[in-house]
């Protein structure tokens, strides 16, 4: 599982702890990294599970990437 988030965002780092209580092996793509930016960017920009984030302006993290690539927010 990948997860795209913010150390910035609260919630981020709350969905991030839930799993490491839970012991659920995760990579973290922060978006402080401007190559992870544009990966996060692309599934905004394309996928429908963003068009209600979209049309209220908001970001939508953390973005979760599961191992069969189906996306959620988390």
């Amino acid at each position: 599982m990948i997860v795209y988030g913010s150390k910035q965002c609260p919630d981020t780092m709350a969905y991030l702890e839930s799993l490491e209580k839970d012991g659920t092996p995760f990579e973290f793509r922060d978006l402080a990294d401007l190559a992870m930016l544009k990966e996060f960017l692309h599934y905004r920009d394309t996928s429908p599970l963003y068009d209600a984030v979209r049309a209220r302006g908001g970001v939508g993290i953390p973005l979760i990437v599961a191992d069969d690539g189906t996306l959620s927010l988390g």
